[in-house]
């Protein structure tokens, strides 16, 4: 292993990796406190400061895997006039505001790198974060998307489910994380995000 390339490696994935996370719970207990719920704001979690968000597995899980999680933002739906439809719009938000900054960092990379207004020993690793902006921000985005608890997907697809099935799906969420573990380890979630997050990178950066 080369210790070198890997630390330059960490040094432009650092920053944006921590801003997608940090972001992603934001959107998340942003959305909830427009919907009356004031437990995140509460939490001190209406924050863009990442230390309030990181989940310590998830980073490590991200040096291995590239694939990392922050800690949840809590949220209490008996707060929402509807609940169902507000937890709804919570779990969209995350990925959501994960899609945005996306987009945001495919324009702003092709503009850095259409008009090198900057040194190239500024310009390179800055555009490189913004590269790799756009692929872990649509990583995250894809893999919270997944029907699996804990996952945003899972509490969207309780939103859509009828009342009985969204009840009997929520039986799962404390296996949910035993399960995900097992998917990647046979190498079932990677199959299937991969190749959508391939996708979408090549679309924003093609």
């Amino acid at each position: 292993m080369d210790i070198n390339h890997t630390i330059q490696q960490l040094i432009i994935l650092a920053p944006p990796f921590l801003f997608a996370l940090t972001f992603h719970e934001l959107a998340h207990g942003y959305v909830a406190y427009n919907l009356g719920d004031p437990t995140a704001r509460n939490a001190g979690r209406l924050t863009l400061n990442p230390l309030k968000h990181l989940d310590p597995l998830g980073v490590i899980a991200f040096i291995i895997m590239k694939i990392g999680w922050a800690k949840p933002v809590p949220v209490n739906p008996s707060y929402f006039k509807d609940p169902r439809k507000g937890m709804l719009l919570v779990a969209l938000a995350g990925p959501g505001a994960n899609l945005l900054l996306a987009v945001a960092s495919a324009i702003l990379a092709k503009i850095l790198i259409m008009m090198p207004i900057l040194p190239m020993f500024v310009l390179r690793p800055l555009a490189g974060m913004l590269v790799a902006s756009v692929w872990i921000n649509i990583m995250l985005a894809v893999f919270n998307c997944l029907p699996i608890p804990p996952l945003d997907g899972s509490k969207i697809l309780m939103g859509v489910l009828p009342e009985d099935l969204a009840r009997s799906y929520a039986r799962l969420e404390p296996f949910g994380f035993i399960l995900l573990l097992v998917l990647f380890y046979i190498g079932i979630i990677p199959r299937i995000i991969m190749p959508i997050i391939r996708f979408a990178n090549n679309l924003l950066l093609g």
